[in-house]
């Protein structure tokens, strides 16, 4: 009989690297109220009905129902810096058909009441896509969030 081992399902993705950054007209620290809030997605993606959050901080998990009511994604924080305005977390179940999932966001200032938000998505698929389709649908999802960030920016000023 073998002993255990340690082990996870969590892996590093490398498979898609989609990128989405939008300049804000707004103060970087307000931006980072709204992209920085982990339980708060649902402020800029319609797609979700709300987020119902476990824990505060680093370690905290966030489940995100979705409007349609079929779908769901868990989600774990990693890391989580206000004064430099960036954070990373991971996937850890979904039914969306993302096999794993690590992403970034930040906020950096402009200057003259200007910031730039940057959404970073490193992910690998399961069958249910291709490769291409997979990117497009990644790509496609955080275009769409962030440009309501910055809609929503821009109808305030």
């Amino acid at each position: 009989m073998s002993a255990f081992q340690p082990d996870t399902l969590i892996k590093n993705p490398q498979a898609c690297h989609i990128e989405t950054s939008v300049e804000v007209p707004a103060d970087a620290a307000q931006v980072w109220d709204m992209v920085g809030d982990f339980g708060g997605f649902n402020r800029f993606i319609p797609a979700l009905e709300r987020i119902e959050m476990t824990g505060k901080g680093v370690r905290s998990l966030r489940k995100k129902i979705f409007c349609d009511r079929q779908n769901l994604v868990v989600e774990q924080l990693n890391s989580r810096d206000d004064h430099a305005m960036h954070m990373t977390w991971t996937l850890i179940y979904n039914t969306l058909g993302i096999d794993n999932l690590w992403a970034a966001m930040r906020v950096e200032p402009l200057g003259d009441n200007r910031c730039r938000a940057t959404w970073t998505i490193i992910a690998d698929h399961t069958e249910a896509h291709t490769r291409e389709g997979f990117r497009d649908f990644l790509q496609g999802f955080a275009d769409e969030a962030m440009g309501n960030v910055r809609k929503q920016f821009a109808d305030r000023a």
